[in-house]
């Protein structure tokens, strides 16, 4: 009789950090997933945490926990599959450390992830971004700092958690402008920046007057921004924004549209795919597809190549004054 407790413990520091080393990033997705598995747990099977057992986790409960994510929790398909990518990366682990529960494992791991729903990405126009970025006030200190990190951010195509790890010394305002960061995987990327976005960055930086190592875009307390704080910035920007721009109020306009944003900017300014996979970070062109298919442009312009069919419009029109009669009912 297995207790959950040791073994998951032994996951998270002897496989994860140990073994893997794992990035903060994943150690905290997966750290919260369990989260939730042991609150659902203790409500379900009226157990602590600490007195679960370790064949309590089987195939009917993990289905069970999932539907409760999509059903009481309100998750999205992709949060449910994120959650058990997860817990089969624990139970993969648990079938070497305790192979007494091998059947039970196999059961889990053949829980199949949903199919979602592939939609277009979402990107802004040039008079979109305008209206975003000229909604901070610049007469405050807070106001400079998010009008600074929305003009970077638009034109590097930061992810959110890149932008908040940004430090003072990443930023290269020298000849060869650019900005380093750690992206997913943690690889480090360098992205070069223009002119507009150094005349905003330098005398930002300059009021910032931080250390080396502090971060480049800090909250009120000198600490770096979450990710939430970002969203929460730019949400109440783009509120302020559609009061002068009326195609933003169908929008939703998160840090991640922004970044889509660049993306077909690059693509609309001619650049190949893998250049724009290069600037982006992304592990392989493949995903970098999307854009492609987003960008209404680029079909109007091989509609534009393609010679139209010769067929002369018109209508149909009956020949037997009963079947006139009845097209017309």
């Amino acid at each position: 009789m297995t207790l959950l407790a040791g073994v998951l413990q032994a996951f998270f520091v002897d496989r994860l950090e140990r073994q893997r080393s794992a990035s903060p990033n994943t150690v905290a997705a997966y750290r919260d997933t369990f989260r939730l598995l042991l609150r659902f747990a203790q409500q379900r099977l009226r157990k602590p945490p600490s007195d679960l057992l370790l064949a309590e986790i089987d195939a009917q409960f993990v289905a069970a926990f999932l539907d409760h994510l999509e059903n009481d929790r309100g998750n999205g398909v992709r949060t449910r599959n994120a959650r058990l990518a997860a817990i089969r990366s624990f139970i993969r682990f648990v079938s070497f450390q305790e192979p007494g529960h091998s059947a039970a494992c196999q059961q889990i791991l053949a829980i199949p992830t949903k199919k979602t729903d592939r939609k277009l990405v979402t990107s802004l126009s040039r008079a979109e971004v305008d209206a975003i970025v000229a909604a901070p006030d610049r007469d405050t200190w807070l106001g400079r700092r998010d009008h600074a990190m929305l003009m970077l951010c638009i034109q590097t195509g930061l992810r959110v958690s890149e932008l908040v790890g940004v430090r003072c010394e990443d930023i290269v305002l020298a000849a060869g402008a650019h900005v380093r960061c750690r992206g997913k995987g943690r690889k480090e990327r360098c992205t070069p920046l223009t002119r507009e976005v150094v005349r905003v960055l330098r005398p930002w930086l300059a009021a910032r007057a931080g250390r080396a190592e502090d971060p480049a875009f800090p909250s009120r307390r000198s600490t770096a921004l979450s990710r939430d704080a970002v969203e929460r910035l730019l949400a109440k920007y783009a509120k302020q924004a559609r009061l002068s721009c009326r195609s933003l109020r169908n929008k939703r306009v998160t840090p991640h549209v922004l970044r889509h944003t660049t993306a077909v900017t690059l693509l609309n300014a001619g650049n190949d795919l893998s250049v724009i996979a290069l600037w982006l970070g992304h592990e392989s062109v493949e995903t970098t597809q999307i854009y492609l298919e987003a960008d209404l442009a680029v079909k109007e312009r091989a509609l534009a190549r393609t010679t139209p069919t010769r067929s002369a419009p018109g209508r149909f029109q009956a020949t037997d004054s009963l079947l006139a009669f009845l097209n017309e009912l």
